[in-house]
């Protein structure tokens, strides 16, 4: 009956456990991972405060919603030539 050989040195200590650079790429993981979350957590307690506006319905000089109806053309500006 053969007898099991044990794995060589080179072998086991290129397993990937023993790889430094693997332990980092999953510490940086679960740390980003873990940032996301606490993240979502936080905007989820905080809710965002309105913003006071000099005109109404705008938000740095744009219209929110766009006119009613158009104005007529009497009203309207000439084109400058």
């Amino acid at each position: 009956m053969p007898r099991r050989s044990e794995p060589a040195p080179a072998a086991a200590a290129a397993a990937w456990y023993r790889q430094p650079v693997l332990w980092l790429g999953a510490a940086i993981f679960a740390a980003s991972l873990a940032g996301c979350v606490w993240l979502i957590v936080l905007g989820a307690r905080h809710a965002d405060a309105p913003v006071d506006t000099a005109t109404p319905h705008a938000v740095l000089g744009v219209p929110a919603r766009a006119p009613a109806r158009p104005a007529p053309p009497a009203a309207r500006p000439e084109p400058r030539r």
